[in-house]
């Protein structure tokens, strides 16, 4: 079977596995498209996306359009005449004009198992819902977001333990594989895409900083798999003493508590247990507005928090 000739288009970290897969394997890819450097930090420096920097090291040729309608960039696709556009995390929406372009069309690879969790942040809202199983699925890409017809999927169990980070580090690498079986089976004249069933659509909205406050009120069961989803992006949170403080890793626990939801309650030293709307949340690694990340217990010796205190 002959390469493809293949436009990558992606981002962030959860792309850059399957752009190494591709380069690993017989495919022929032309260019790169990311996005435009962004600056970060406190000296606000310009920083290339993950997808540039890897792409830069293979020597492919790299495309940052700050609008994919823009002239140059389409000319530039017609001059290569693709055989097909692989999408992961791209950040923008192709329109007809773009898709339009390559031989084949465009395979786009998504965080979950559509039709559940179309949208921005599939990754986060599996765990936050509290589901056992996710996946990542390949599909033919149309002009709506994630609606296009199914080709491939592959499913992968959410654990107990499960971070956003770390589901996302797994599925990046499972999308990976899925993309490169895809157009195996594309070269095989086996792919039929399948159209996506609408009544069990589901969406995965962008998340927001302020999307990480706790509510206090809900259980501590959800509480927990609230503040997994929200790690590393946008973190949990909720404010001591009118300081944020971001909660990154937490436990429920089995027992009940009377008291106001988000009272700290008695414990043994070095536990730092809250009343939920049922149950109790046990906090396990924080980090107060201006300090370090820190254990609860090495948190506590430099910053008690007596029982009876509030956090909300």
């Amino acid at each position: 079977m002959s390469p493809y000739r293949i436009i990558f288009m992606g981002t962030p970290e959860f792309a850059v596995p399957t752009l190494k897969a591709l380069h690993d394997n017989r495919h022929h890819v032309l260019a790169v498209a990311t996005q435009p450097d962004r600056p970060k930090g406190r000296g606000r420096r310009l920083v290339a996306p993950p997808v540039k920097e890897v792409a830069m090291g293979y020597g492919y040729p790299v495309w940052q359009p700050a609008k994919v309608k823009e002239a140059w960039f389409l000319e530039k696709i017609i001059a290569l005449d693709p055989d097909v556009f692989v999408v992961v995390a791209y950040g923008h929406i192709l329109p007809p004009s773009a898709l339009a372009l390559p031989r084949l069309g465009a395979i786009n690879i998504h965080a979950s198992l559509l039709p559940a969790y179309r949208g921005a942040a599939p990754i986060q809202w599996a765990i936050i819902n509290g589901d056992q199983e996710t996946g990542v699925t390949t599909m033919w890409m149309d002009e709506g977001m994630d609606t296009g017809d199914i080709l491939l999927t592959a499913k992968a169990p959410i654990r107990s333990e499960d971070t956003a980070q770390t589901l996302h580090n797994r599925l990046a690498q499972l999308g990976a594989q899925l993309l490169i079986e895809t157009l195996d089976q594309l070269a095989l004249g086996r792919l039929v895409g399948i159209p996506q069933d609408k009544s069990k659509a589901t969406y995965a909205p962008f998340l927001k900083k302020e999307d990480g406050r706790i509510d206090w009120s809900k259980e501590a069961k959800s509480m927990d798999t609230f503040v997994r989803g929200m790690n590393p992006w946008p973190g949990a949170f909720t404010f001591l003493l009118g300081k944020r403080l971001k909660i990154f890793r937490a436990k429920p626990l089995q027992q009940g508590a009377r008291q106001e939801p988000g009272t700290v309650l008695e414990g043994f030293p070095g536990d730092l247990n809250v009343a939920t709307g049922r149950g109790i949340l046990s906090l396990k690694e924080v980090q107060l507005e201006s300090g370090k990340r820190l254990g609860v217990e090495e948190f506590l010796r430099g910053c008690p928090v007596p029982p009876g205190t509030i956090l909300g």
